[in-house]
């Protein structure tokens, strides 16, 4: 089982490599960020994050990949 810390520094790297990912897939940043936000609210339904600070770290991690995704468009 993943602890605290584990869950925090998924919490950090895997939404904005969802968002690239999906970015790269759709050629569109908005559909993109819709469709992580989309998996992290079903991973909370789930009851995948258990301390409330893991919204905060997603939502910090969907915003860096969001601002990477247009640097990357851009180019």
């Amino acid at each position: 089982m993943i602890d605290v810390f584990g869950k925090m520094m998924l919490a950090l790297f895997v939404p904005a490599l969802l968002v690239l990912l999906f970015t790269r897939i759709t050629y569109n940043r908005y559909v993109a960020l819709l469709l992580a936000i989309a998996l992290i609210a079903a991973s909370v339904y789930a009851g995948y994050t258990s301390p409330p600070i893991i919204f905060v770290v997603d939502a910090f991690s969907l915003t860096v990949g969001f601002w990477l995704a247009s640097r990357m468009q851009k180019k």
